[in-house]
């Protein structure tokens, strides 16, 4: 790898397969489509989620989780894990239903066709149309809600992709590239915090997808989940993001959907695959352990 300061771009760029930095990115490639022949797993449930416990991941699960809270039986699910850091995104049977790769991917079989949905953002809003939960009905709330929730899919790639990759995983530090990212960061708080001053939740008064969106990503940077980055950013600052985070992370809903899929942290905190209610109590990689 060359230095920062001494790297020319070619004429014509091609693809350096040691490139990464971390495993996760390590399996990247400038191509799209499967590496393997691999069929996913059909549970009994109604939906089929295929996800990992990122940021991304936990979105879809903490709704899931909170419609089931509010009685929506039809919105049981099972939760199948695809590690990453494994190239899973690359089977077939994930690639049929995500052609892009990316987790989560969710496949409803609840009809007479199943019908697959991508993208954490469309997941969530095909979710909450389908049970008439957390998006408001009426005109102007509705596009409030809908505005932040595309707010945190257009913004988030700064902080994950941009802000986390070169501060925490790239192989190499880069000055200019850490400084740019986490400026951006720092705004996007910014302007969290100053609309959170004047609103409960970050499209008004209700609890909608567009918190659900938003809280695994921004809430966890300012909870210190994300990068230990904490310090860095002086999340202290941002009182009204933390106040709105610690109140979501509070949520019995929220506390059992981030923990779904979920590989590192704490054995407690995480469920590699959720089946069925009860495995919050009895499947936990501590439980699990404790059983071998």
């Amino acid at each position: 790898m060359t230095d920062s300061s001494d790297y020319v771009p070619p004429k014509v760029w091609t693809w350096n397969r040691g490139s990464g930095g971390s495993p996760v990115t390590s399996h990247n490639r400038p191509i799209a489509g499967a590496t393997h022949e691999k069929e996913l797993p059909i549970g009994r449930h109604p939906l089929q989620l295929y996800s990992l416990g990122t940021p991304n991941g936990q979105k879809v699960t903490i709704l899931l989780e909170e419609l089931l809270a509010l009685g929506h039986a039809g919105a049981e699910y099972d939760a199948w894990l695809i590690r990453i850091g494994d190239g899973d995104q690359f089977g077939s049977g994930f690639v049929a239903v995500n052609p892009n790769s990316k987790i989560p991917a969710l496949v409803d079989r609840s009809g007479p066709n199943p019908i697959r949905v991508f993208e954490s953002g469309a997941i969530l809003l095909y979710l909450a149309e389908k049970f008439g939960a957390f998006l408001p009905s009426e005109a102007g709330p509705r596009a409030e809600c809908l505005s932040w929730l595309f707010w945190q899919m257009g913004s988030a790639p700064y902080l994950g992709g941009g802000f986390g990759h070169f501060y925490a995983y790239a192989p190499v530090k880069i000055e200019y590239a850490i400084d740019r990212f986490a400026m951006e960061t720092k705004r996007q708080l910014d302007v969290l915090d100053r609309r959170l001053a004047d609103n409960e939740y970050v499209a008004g008064p209700e609890y909608t997808i567009a918190d659900m969106a938003i809280w695994p990503w921004y809430g966890g940077l300012v909870q210190g989940r994300l990068y230990e980055a904490g310090e860095f950013l002086s999340v202290q600052e941002y009182r009204h993001v933390r106040r709105w985070a610690d109140a979501i992370g509070g949520r019995p809903a929220v506390k059992r959907g981030r923990i779904v899929n979920r590989t590192s942290g704490e054995p407690s905190e995480q469920l590699h695959e959720r089946h069925d209610a009860g495995d919050f109590d009895t499947m936990t990689q501590d439980k699990v352990a404790a059983r071998e």
